[in-house]
């Protein structure tokens, strides 16, 4: 298997999580932030999480993250994790371009993939804090890691790999005594959303479909519930009810050709593999037939080589300001 193909089955594996439960600048930008570390006045601090209450007493020096993508938002508070894990045997910290400088030279230690912790390297590094935000670890997990250091768990008000990107990143900056510059990474990024979203006033009430298609002769649409489809309704579009009434409890609602019509929207962004897969959907006669096609009103994006789809799907503090940089230029060359 290609590590390119494999990179996009890392991304479908994320949407297949969903479904079971940006640039620099500072922080009031969106950006990383290059802060401080938080001054040692900050602790102690107590974070909720789904397994109860966790103290953290002094400052973390050495941070442990076991949430998928948990690196992020510790990045961008300043934090550099000694220790990940990665997807499926890929290390997506080392591949995106929103975190290669704040990585710079440092390799972080593998302690496991996915849910699979090698308790052994976790204990070998001596955190002074483990985060499993973007997780979905277990209670007998989390009892077994609390005896290495102080665990924060995931936000037991959402279900596992479900947390929104503003609640992550808040739920880490508390634990790292940075709730303050958290808060500005997310204020920051709502304000790239706002500013994209008040110079194209012509988006409002548009409907916006997110589609995606990794076999020939099937086909998804991603729920109002998706990361990918919220963002575009953060920019100002509308999502379509029906595609979440498929959906039910899924992140994306699955059909066939016979049901075209989903697709048929003011705006279609397509997220795929690469120019064949788009020139395998363009090639299917029943969406040749679509107004949205006829007219000219579907984008076609890739996951990667750009990493658009994958930086959407991260959905993070860090990959999210990615994103709007360039999605929203494509979306400007639709003129109809």
């Amino acid at each position: 298997m290609s590590t390119k193909f494999k990179l996009v089955a890392v991304v479908s594996a994320a949407m297949l999580a969903l479904a079971a439960c940006g640039g620099g600048g500072d922080a009031g930008s969106g950006g990383t932030s290059q802060t401080d570390s938080a001054s040692t006045g900050a602790f102690p601090v107590s974070v909720e999480h789904k397994y109860g209450t966790t103290e953290i007493k002094a400052e973390p020096k050495k941070v442990v993250t076991l949430g998928l993508s948990d690196q992020e938002p510790v990045l961008a508070l300043g934090v550099k994790p000694v220790g990940v894990v990665d997807w499926f045997k890929e290390r997506p910290f080392g591949n995106w371009p929103w975190t290669k400088e704040l990585w710079g030279s440092t390799q972080p230690e593998i302690v496991g993939e996915r849910d699979e912790y090698n308790l052994e390297k976790v204990a070998a590094l001596k955190p002074d804090l483990i985060l499993a935000v973007y997780s979905g670890m277990k209670q007998e997990q989390y009892d077994t890691l609390s005896k290495i250091a102080p665990v924060v768990a995931q936000p037991k008000a959402f279900p596992d790999y479900a947390a929104p990107w503003q609640d992550q990143t808040l739920h880490i900056g508390k634990a790292l005594g940075k709730e303050k510059e958290a808060e500005a990474l997310i204020d920051g990024v709502a304000k790239r959303f706002a500013d994209a979203k008040a110079a194209h006033p012509e988006w409002a009430g548009k409907t916006m479909v997110v589609a995606d298609s990794f076999k020939p002769g099937q086909y998804s649409a991603f729920a109002p519930t998706d990361p990918k489809a919220i963002f575009m309704k953060e920019l100002g579009f509308t999502l379509v009810d029906e595609i979440g009434k498929l959906a039910g409890q899924m992140n994306v609602a699955e059909f066939s050709e016979e049901r075209f019509d989903l697709l048929d929207a003011d705006r279609l962004v397509w997220l795929m593999f690469d120019q064949s897969a788009w020139e395998r959907v363009k090639s299917v006669p029943a969406y040749q037939r679509l107004k949205v096609v006829g007219e000219k009103r579907d984008l076609f994006l890739t996951y990667m080589d750009p990493p658009i789809g994958a930086a959407m799907s991260f959905n993070t503090v860090l990959s999210v300001p990615y994103g709007i940089e360039q999605v929203v230029p494509l979306l400007e060359g639709i003129k109809n």
